[in-house]
């Protein structure tokens, strides 16, 4: 396992080193890392060795392209998308080609992962996987019996990411969708179940294994504060207080966003100081680093965008190009996580990286324009 994390001096170093390569505003600076303004993500294709190597492949390209943010979760492709990151890593770091603290690797966990394939008996997996070793009761379990965030299961799948991932230390922790509980649990419990696990999660980072936690979110951030299953940041960040004061590792959230779901942008439904922000906004004035997903929601704004998006994102070849470049400009936002499991994809989408992250009055001519 390497034993080191992502740190202000790696994260630089790898920066330094594409200087000559990439434009200004491409690495952005959080928390002390240089985070690179597309991620690459691994979430969609098929459970097979395929799939596995061609994922292996792309994650090669785009550190060797200047990405280095890798965002996975357990359950993602039955554990198989940890797998193949872990395989990419060891190749980089034997081979030299990156070191390990120049790269932000990140995973999940809640969703209740298969292992390499779907089981032929699901009851019975789960019962001897989870149930009889007493990692999970069934009154854990929420999200129609597929999530859990106790303290036992998290350890359970922190470790068994970890070993996947062939990392000691894993740089930011997320709990994957914990609104999937809500409407099955009342939010007073709902929150005590949060409270356990960012208790947990700051026993993880004092011993090592995680640099900082946070949620990764679908719904929650982009909900009405009425909506069962809305979640506050406010709240969120004073919870982690409670637990751990002012220096607790609470220090990134992950939403939806991109030219079809822009509510982290315009939907005012963050309190803060006595007015209603955008969840973009109230996350720049808590200091917390914001990740989206699904920049090219599942490849559907890889093209046929109207014209008026080629007007104002200039300097770029393709849909895919104009919509990662929408998410990277949008104030607020650190890195642009987008699903890429072939190098063609990587390299064509890794081309944004040459051009600077549009001005902000190109950015605004957009909402002119719609």
């Amino acid at each position: 396992m390497s034993t080191s994390w992502a740190t202000t001096e790696g994260t630089a170093r790898y920066r330094q080193r594409f200087a000559h390569l990439v434009a200004p505003g491409h690495f952005r600076q959080e928390r002390g890392l240089w985070f690179s303004s597309i991620g690459l993500g691994t979430y969609l294709g098929g459970y097979d060795d395929e799939t596995d190597a061609r994922y292996r492949e792309a994650i090669l390209r785009a550190v060797e392209l200047g990405c280095n943010v890798i965002d996975t979760a357990i359950n993602y492709r039955f554990q198989r998308s940890e797998r193949s990151i872990g395989q990419a890593l060891r190749v980089l770091f034997e081979k030299g080609r990156a070191a390990r603290d120049e790269l932000i690797i990140a995973t999940k966990g809640g969703y209740i992962p298969f292992d390499g394939a779907p089981p032929i008996d699901t009851a019975q997996y789960m019962k001897e996987t989870f149930f009889d070793p007493g990692i999970i009761t069934p009154a854990d379990l929420a999200g129609g019996g597929w999530h859990c965030m106790t303290p036992a299961y998290l350890e359970h799948q922190l470790e068994r990411s970890r070993e996947n991932l062939g990392l000691e230390c894993i740089d930011i922790y997320y709990l994957h969708n914990p609104e999937q509980q809500l409407g099955e649990i009342p939010r007073a419990a709902f929150t005590e179940r949060l409270r356990a696990a960012f208790e947990f999660l700051e026993a993880k980072v004092r011993e090592g294994k995680i640099r900082m936690y946070g949620v990764a979110t679908w719904n929650g951030f982009r909900q009405s504060p009425k909506a069962p299953d809305y979640l506050s940041l406010r709240d969120l960040i004073d919870l982690a207080r409670d637990i751990a004061g002012i220096d607790h590792h609470f220090r990134v959230i992950q939403l939806p966003y991109n030219l079809g779901m822009l509510e982290a942008l315009g939907k005012r439904n963050q309190p803060y100081d006595g007015e209603m922000l955008s969840t973009l906004e109230a996350a720049a004035r808590l200091g917390i680093i914001v990740m989206t997903s699904a920049s090219l929601l599942q490849s559907q704004l890889a093209r046929g965008l109207p014209a008026f998006v080629s007007e104002c994102l200039s300097g770029l070849d393709t849909d895919a190009q104009r919509a990662i470049q929408f998410v990277r400009s949008t104030p607020g936002v650190t890195t642009a996580l987008v699903g890429m499991s072939q190098v063609s994809h990587v390299e064509e989408n890794l081309k944004t990286a040459r051009v600077p992250p549009a001005p902000l009055e190109d950015f605004l001519k957009l909402f002119q324009k719609r």
